[in-house]
């Protein structure tokens, strides 16, 4: 199947995830983030602000921020530009992006996050994925990486995976995935294949 085919039929089963999932999920996230977090002595934290049925992650942010992460938040510049990233606090003032995602306004610091949280439509177990078509993640992973280190986190259903996504060569990897069953290391994963 072609990426967009993918994406589609990933989004449905997403829709469709129960509540009581989604809600244990947020849970799950939130405790298993900070985790990684600390094991990855990561200083600055990126998540998103969730939207289209994405798992939720406020949790998580406010969880990120208790135990002393700096954490912040993608913002859309323009079409086919890397992301900026934001510090957020949950005091913050909050506007909307340009494609209809929240995220804090300018005035807030920006940032480099060591660590980010990733939403995404589909994932394989090679740690590649499917985003939402901007290729805005891809790019900002991309220019981060040339910078220093910095793990790319998958969060997802596992609903959303599937068996195989073709990459592209503009295509960024995933380094882990947390769905509301597991995480998954792909470093591990592809070393034993």
């Amino acid at each position: 199947m072609d990426k967009i085919s993918l994406r589609k039929a990933a989004l449905e089963r997403r829709a469709a995830v129960p509540e009581a999932t989604r809600q244990a999920f947020a849970e799950r996230l939130a405790l298993q983030g900070v985790e990684i977090a600390r094991k990855l002595i990561a200083r600055t934290v990126a998540a998103y602000w969730p939207m289209r049925g994405e798992p939720e992650t406020i949790w998580l942010l406010e969880a990120l921020a208790y135990h002393g992460f700096v954490v912040a938040l993608p913002a859309v510049e323009a079409p086919g530009l890397p992301l900026t990233f934001r510090q957020w606090t949950s005091r913050m003032p909050m506007v909307e992006g340009p494609i209809g995602t929240i995220e804090p306004s300018r005035r807030a610091a920006e940032v480099r996050p060591d660590l980010l949280f990733v939403p995404l439509a589909a994932f394989d177990r090679g740690g590649r994925r499917i985003g939402y078509g901007g290729g805005y993640y891809d790019a900002s992973l991309r220019e981060l990486r040339t910078m220093k280190p910095v793990v790319a986190v998958g969060v997802a259903f596992s609903t959303q995976e599937v068996e195989h996504i073709p990459a592209d060569p503009h295509d960024e990897n995933l380094d882990l995935a947390l769905t509301e069953r597991e995480l998954i290391d792909f470093c591990a994963v592809n070393t034993n294949n």
